[in-house]
């Protein structure tokens, strides 16, 4: 069996489309068949579009768990990974990914940032949209809605302890605007359960049965970017690095623009 330094220094001589079927061709007999993937929501649309490219020449096959970057729940990453869950590739918000190196979960060197992400606003389908073309408007939308919705991820996280302080509406909105664990907020908003919802526009799109009204207007957004980045406890670790440095390649730009994101120029540090 070849080692994992030598496997590794012929995959990153690879490069571009081909770098897939050089990454799975030098993989040698006796490393794990799968890639066990955390991944939260911000990114999944782009990563469910690419996973079928990734999988097709049959060696390498992506066994993924999805939740929050941040949070109490039981579905939040890093209390999965604290439970002792299998990993190989965290995909998810940079600064939480950066927490997880800090606490010796993820491989330092290892991470990369993906795309770029904005906050969108939603309503149930056919229902009218509120103006927030401007930070003025959409305070005022706020201040009118009877229910609001946001995610227990960075972006709720932001509306909740930077936005509505910084706009002086935090405690008009107390009984009416909730953070929702663990779900994506357009069902919510689908359902009838929410007036308006927040969240990052690459996790409302997917979601049928909702209007989305547009981005948050500048001098409310916040970008947020996401990033991957190998597990140290991974049991696979040529399969998790051909998995992020194929996620990292400049010709899957067009894809994860359609789901909504900003592709990242990011660069593996090995």
């Amino acid at each position: 069996m070849q080692g994992a330094h030598q496997v590794s220094s012929r995959i990153r001589r690879a490069s571009g489309a081909s770098f897939l079927l050089a990454a799975l061709a030098f993989a040698a007999p006796g490393f794990a068949a799968e890639v066990h993937v955390m991944i939260s929501g911000g990114f999944s649309a782009a990563y469910d579009a690419l996973a079928p490219h990734f999988e097709k020449y049959g060696v390498q096959k992506l066994v993924t768990v999805r939740g929050p970057s941040m949070g109490e729940t039981p579905e939040a990453i890093p209390n999965r990974i604290d439970r002792g869950e299998p990993v190989d590739v965290v995909i998810m918000v940079s600064e939480a990914l950066d927490g997880l190196i800090k606490r010796g979960k993820v491989m330092p060197d290892s991470k990369v940032d993906l795309a770029r992400s904005k906050i969108a606003m939603a309503v149930k389908a056919g229902a009218p949209r509120p103006d927030i073309s401007t930070v003025d408007a959409l305070k005022r939308t706020l201040l009118a809605a009877k229910s609001i919705a946001y995610s227990d991820s960075a972006s709720g996280v932001y509306l909740q302890d930077v936005l509505f302080p910084k706009l002086g509406i935090a405690d008009p909105l107390k009984g009416r605007a909730r953070m929702i664990p663990a779900e994506p907020v357009g069902r919510v908003v689908a359902r009838g359960e929410a007036e308006i919802g927040f969240q990052q526009l690459s996790e409302l799109k997917p979601v049928p049965g909702i209007d989305i009204v547009g981005l948050i207007p500048e001098g409310a957004q916040k970008v947020t970017t996401f990033s991957a980045g190998i597990a140290t406890g991974t049991k696979n670790y040529e399969g998790a690095y051909a998995l992020v440095k194929f996620l990292s390649l400049d010709f899957v730009r067009d894809p994860i623009e359609r789901t909504g994101l900003e592709p990242v120029a990011g660069k593996m540090a090995y």
